[in-house]
């Protein structure tokens, strides 16, 4: 069973940092992407960040001079590195993760406040 752990979240003033993590189990091959996504109250979900299998990132252009995605070496761990953070990153944020390009799954989501 495919399942999917996020921690990190919390509250932190603008122009602080945190870091995202995102680790995903049962997962019985290598050819999977990762990424997080977010919705913002009365938003819709937009991605923020992804990573794919060979290591190509793709950013929301509202966060690519802030944030930095990663994954580590077996692949199954995925961290956001969020940087300069601004009250309208405030939203809830979802790992995603993608396999074989077909079958998709999402963590619970963790929240991120932005605020003074």
């Amino acid at each position: 069973q495919v399942q999917i752990v996020e921690s990190g979240g919390g509250l932190v003033q603008p122009g602080g940092s945190l870091r995202l993590s995102c680790t995903v189990s049962g997962v019985t091959t290598t050819y999977y992407s990762m990424g997080w996504y977010r919705q913002a109250p009365g938003k819709q979900r937009e991605l923020v960040a992804s990573v794919g299998s060979g290591n190509t990132r793709n950013y929301n252009d509202a966060v690519k001079d802030r944030f930095t995605i990663s994954r580590d070496n077996n692949q199954a761990t995925v961290i956001l590195q969020m940087n300069n953070l601004k009250p309208e990153d405030t939203a809830v944020y979802y790992c995603n993760c993608i396999v074989r390009g077909v079958y998709n799954y999402w963590g619970q989501g963790t929240q991120v406040t932005v605020s003074s």
